[in-house]
């Protein structure tokens, strides 16, 4: 284990957790004594990913979590998000049993938990992953998005519009009322 400061190549466990997705360790480097968080995680068997053209890679959590996470640039997430969505993809794809899985499964998974979170993230990675060609398929999408059923259920961490444009406006400074009047009263 290289320490993320100084590179040194020996450090020392302080304290073992269990966590959810594997074991956290903190440790100390034993170069520049500085302390780090690792997260360690048992490894199944290694997943296999048949991509379009037919060749095969070894599945990629950071290459998920990277295109996930391009899709919700500048987006109102909550902390954590990503992770969760990556953490249960690859779940999911473990629970399959099997060992090599299709692309396609990889990105529907992606974009069904990306219309639950986040609408325009999800417009933003089915545009890339469908490859829309033109104008009225994208506008077909977005018209299978918004639904009258689905536009009612909008997700708790969605903010509309307007109610960003409020968030962003300086507010008015408040007027006192109360003092001065009944000193005037009085006078």
């Amino acid at each position: 284990m290289h320490c993320p400061y100084c590179n040194y190549n020996d450090s020392k466990v302080i304290d073992s957790r269990e966590s959810i997705d594997g074991i956290r360790r903190r440790r100390e480097c034993l170069g520049c004594e500085r302390r780090y968080t690792t997260y360690e995680r048992v490894q199944t068997r290694a997943l296999i990913i048949i991509k379009r053209d037919g060749r095969r890679e070894e599945f990629s959590r950071d290459k998920l979590w990277a295109s996930i996470a391009k899709a919700c640039a500048k987006r109102p997430l909550q902390t954590g998000t990503i992770d969760k969505a990556v953490n249960d993809i690859e779940a999911d794809l473990t629970d399959l049993g099997r060992s090599e899985i299709p692309s396609s499964v990889v990105g529907e998974m992606a974009m069904e938990r990306l219309k639950k979170i986040d609408r325009v993230a999800y417009i933003r990675f089915a545009s890339v992953y469908r490859e829309f060609k033109d104008i009225e398929t994208f506008q077909q999408e977005i018209k299978a998005l918004l639904d009258p059923e689905e536009a009612e259920k909008e997700p708790s961490n969605q903010l509309s519009f307007l109610q960003v444009m409020e968030e962003d406006q300086p507010k008015a400074p408040k007027k006192r009322r109360g003092r001065r009047r009944a000193v005037e009263a009085a006078g």
